[in-house]
């Protein structure tokens, strides 16, 4: 009878310390350790942390490689976002029907997703060789690249390059979201605009786009995050070259830390990549009024 009492349903922190602790050890532990690190850094002589203060913070301010990591990761983001969504919402509206073999289509984008990243950007590596890369000889005959010419090892195009692979592989993702929102919108709006002689552009800039507000800006807040963080491609892909012309923020952290062994300033860089996504998460958040 005790024992029933203790795990009775009036008595919820029972049944929620298992998922407390493990968010304690594996989400709370690290993000403080990383504070604490963030103040040390590794001695190789002594082989162990010497305490520095607030000289990580300082020598990231003045980093400018640091700064360039920032710069190709925002731009990064922001162009793979627009061409996303942009892309997601009209695959999504193409394919918004329930006619034969529209379900097969819906099932077939998923294969994408279901792809590990490393192997997506050992694909696109492959197709994007200058010699007999097949992406790279279709951007010839469009003359968008001159013959023979490296994308990937290129300063000028190696970033698209790795965009490329990034876009195809999470695009699918946008047009299933955009699509549940599609499905989700009432029907009723759209017959009136109808009846009244509205076109498909006033019903999709006046009512459309209106409508799934919440739902568009809760995916480029996920999406957003996602791309903020990008490794796997830069890592297999470019590898940060040619010099620093695809090193995101991500990869520069990771060089910091296992290749330079600093991991008090790897653990800054860290750090200051959360302060940002949390800023601009909330400020984008709060622009775009979602309620959760």
């Amino acid at each position: 009878m005790k024992l029933v009492s203790v795990f009775s349903p009036e008595r919820p922190w029972v049944w929620l310390a298992p998922l407390v602790a493990v968010l304690a050890v594996f989400t709370l532990f690290p993000f403080f350790y990383n504070i604490y690190l963030s103040f040390h850094e590794f001695n190789s002589f002594r082989r162990t942390l010497v305490f520095v203060g607030f000289d990580n913070w300082k020598g990231m301010f003045e980093d400018a490689k640091m700064w360039r990591a920032f710069s190709v990761t925002l731009i990064y983001m922001t162009v793979c976002l627009s061409v996303q969504f942009v892309l997601g919402l009209g695959l999504a509206l193409l394919i918004n029907a329930d006619g034969r073999g529209y379900h097969l289509i819906r099932s077939l984008l998923l294969l994408p997703l279901v792809v590990p990243p490393a192997v997506v950007g050992m694909m696109f590596l492959l197709m994007e060789d200058s010699q007999f890369g097949v992406l790279s000889w279709m951007l010839q005959s469009l003359n968008l690249i001159a013959a023979g010419a490296p994308l990937l090892t290129s300063s000028k195009t190696a970033l698209v390059g790795v965009m490329l692979a990034d876009i195809w592989q999470w695009t699918p993702f946008m047009v299933l979201i955009m699509l549940a929102g599609l499905h989700a919108l009432p029907k009723e709006p759209f017959e009136a605009a109808l009846v009244d002689g509205a076109r498909f552009r006033h019903m999709l800039f006046h009512l459309m786009l209106p409508m799934l507000r919440p739902i568009i800006a809760v995916a480029l807040l996920i999406r957003g995050i996602d791309l903020f963080r990008v490794f796997d491609y830069v890592f297999v892909m470019t590898s940060g070259g040619p010099g620093i012309a695809t090193q995101t923020l991500s990869f520069y952290t990771w060089k910091q830390s296992f290749s330079f062994v600093k991991w008090g300033y790897a653990a800054t860089l860290s750090l200051f990549s959360l302060v940002f996504l949390i800023v601009v998460a909330h400020a984008f958040i709060r622009a775009a009024k979602v309620r959760w």
